[in-house]
């Protein structure tokens, strides 16, 4: 059971720093103007995804 909690706070942690680097990226590249919309449009949807991912997740286990 700890080894699961465990597993499931890395995944959670990972999709954390996942949405993080990809914000920050958007704002990187934009500022060297080195990225089209469309790709800084894809890294930002990334980012939202994981985020809707760790809430999920967040609600689940405080419904449990």
């Amino acid at each position: 059971m700890n080894t699961n909690k465990s597993f499931n706070q890395i995944v959670t942690l990972v999709f954390k720093g996942v949405a993080l680097a990809a914000g920050i990226a958007v704002v990187v590249l934009n500022i060297l103007g080195t990225a089209e919309l469309q790709t800084q449009t894809l890294l930002l949807g990334i980012g939202l995804a994981c985020l809707a991912i760790v809430t999920l997740d967040t609600e689940k286990e405080a419904g449990k």
